[in-house]
């Protein structure tokens, strides 16, 4: 296996550190035990080789010897193909896996964020975009519930769809109102944030950010993007 190199933004603020995407690969990388080493780019960053290897100007990508790979949900179906743990390789369980990464990018994922926004952009309540945008993710929710009240992880062992599922459940409960209506799904999230490959992840990126702040202060030297 070739090296493999994970970029990610050199410093964020504050507020989405713990939630960049990068996690979702670090967490995959952990899950797998697969080497890799951490590259960076600055976050304003324009035009040039940036864009080259990821078109909308987002983190993460990963680099595998000559492949390069963008979007979270495609750097793990890529990392799939290295670990059982990740991925199984049998057509029925692959499938279902695959199925549920899906969901979790495509279904609940896009609710989550215009959630999430709405709220950000100082919407206290009672406007209808409002009401439809949470009924939208309520309705997910719901949908989710009833898997998650039946089952430990989304497609029998822990797989990528969990790590995509999961984290998208960590936005809601952060950022778009939380999860005390849906037990099963804020026991779910507990269940993944507790395994291990994820607490070495969430505590590796939070670092990163951390000692890039340090770079940041008055008198300290800069240091160059990788």
């Amino acid at each position: 296996m070739t090296e493999l190199t994970l970029t990610t933004f050199a410093w964020v603020p504050e507020a989405p550190r713990g939630h960049v995407r990068d996690l979702r690969v670090r967490w995959a990388l952990e899950e797998a035990e697969l080497p890799y080493r951490i590259a960076t780019v600055p976050r304003r960053e324009e035009g040039g080789a940036y864009l080259d290897r990821q078109p909308f100007g987002q983190v993460p990508w990963l680099t595998d010897g000559e492949v390069s790979v963008f979007e979270s949900g495609a750097i793990l179906l890529h990392l799939g193909a290295y670990s059982e743990a990740l991925l199984p390789s049998e057509p029925p369980r692959r499938a279902e896996v695959t199925s549920w990464l899906f969901a979790a990018l495509n279904s609940v994922e896009p609710a989550a964020l215009a959630c999430a926004l709405v709220r950000f952009s100082g919407d206290t309540g009672g406007s209808p975009g409002r009401e439809r945008i949470e009924a939208y993710l309520e309705g997910r929710l719901g949908h989710m519930e009833r898997v998650l009240a039946e089952r430990d992880w989304l497609a029998g062992a822990f797989s990528v769809a969990d790590i995509a599922m999961a984290d998208v459940m960590r936005v809601v409960e952060r950022f778009a109102g939380g999860l005390d209506a849906y037990p099963g799904c804020r026991d779910y999230i507990h269940r993944a944030t507790a395994r291990p490959a994820f607490v070495k992840a969430h505590g590796d990126q939070m670092a990163h950010f951390a000692a890039a702040d340090r770079d940041r202060e008055p008198g300290s030297p800069t240091v160059p993007a990788t």
